[in-house]
């Protein structure tokens, strides 16, 4: 008797919803998050966990916009965001059950943000019952975005030019790979055998900024990255556009990412063999 395998679920977007939360960003970076963009006074920048895990007013503003108008294009849907969740912890603890859920990083990179360098951007995901679904990566500054979803490529886009599939890099050995690695965000302990392996690469450091790790390598810029958190509003867009975009997207402890997980080190390599060889060089994270 043959099985019969389940249809493959829809895109939990349509493209015309996917359409109005791209929309949705690029508003709440023009009226929420650009006009701060170094004009931040002193009381506009509070610290949360430490001196370099900031929180600023364009942090605050541009998630409560961008709330706002999910929960009136998606009323029954789940929004977890960042600064939210500072001030109610057990929101992650309702994705896993949740059949859409929202998880909004209004501006990553916040430490570059508040110290005036460009490199930061905006995140959101959807996700299914803790599934990433549909994931999108803005660049405020330039006003393009990289985006997919599970039924399809990953693309770049931007409002004047055509849309282009992405691609990750081809694999290669080890001294060859550029790539970005947590250093500063572990305990010391590990950040002393993480430091160590730098100079395997050919190049490896780190932009202090998940959205724009997860694009370059996304793009084919550079080669892996190694998450030092499963924050879902860090990695669950990055996560999916990186494979959608042809790469292997795996925890370092084995097992497919997903936005439900507390702990444990995510990778993002473009092929197997690659990941492997990677996964290597990291095993003592997990040992």
């Amino acid at each position: 008797m043959t099985e019969t395998l389940p249809a493959p679920l829809p895109p939990a977007l349509t493209k015309a919803q996917q359409a109005h939360v791209i929309n949705i960003l690029r508003r709440a970076a023009r009226a929420e998050v650009m006009p701060r963009f170094r004009n931040l006074a002193a009381s506009d920048i509070n610290i949360k966990s430490g001196p370099n895990d900031l929180v600023t007013a364009a942090d605050l503003a541009a998630e409560a916009m961008i709330t706002r108008a999910l929960r009136h294009l998606f009323p029954t849907a789940l929004i977890v965001g960042e600064e939210a969740v500072a001030a109610d912890p057990s929101l992650p603890d309702k994705i896993g059950d949740a059949p859409l859920a929202f998880l909004i990083d209004p501006v990553d990179g916040t430490w570059n943000f508040a110290n005036g360098l460009t490199v930061f951007g905006m995140i959101l995901c959807v996700t299914r019952y803790g599934k990433p679904a549909f994931g999108v990566i803005y660049d405020p500054v330039i006003d393009d975005w990289v985006v997919a979803d599970s039924a399809g490529p990953a693309r770049l886009e931007s409002p004047l030019k055509a849309p282009r599939d992405l691609r990750v890099s081809m694999g290669k050995p080890i001294e060859e790979m550029t790539g970005f690695v947590p250093l500063g965000v572990l305990r010391m302990d590990m950040r002393v055998k993480l430091a160590a392996t730098l100079p395997s690469f050919g190049r490896a450091n780190s932009l202090r900024c998940s959205a724009h790790e997860y694009r370059t390598v996304a793009q084919g810029n550079a080669d892996f990255v190694l998450s030092g958190s499963t924050h879902p509003w860090d990695h669950a867009a990055g996560a999916l556009i990186c494979a959608q975009a042809g790469g292997h997207v795996e925890m370092l402890s084995g097992g497919p990412y997903d936005a439900t997980l507390k702990s444990g080190y995510l990778l993002a390599a473009p092929d197997k063999t690659t990941w492997n060889r990677l996964r290597k060089v990291f095993s003592f994270l997990v040992e």
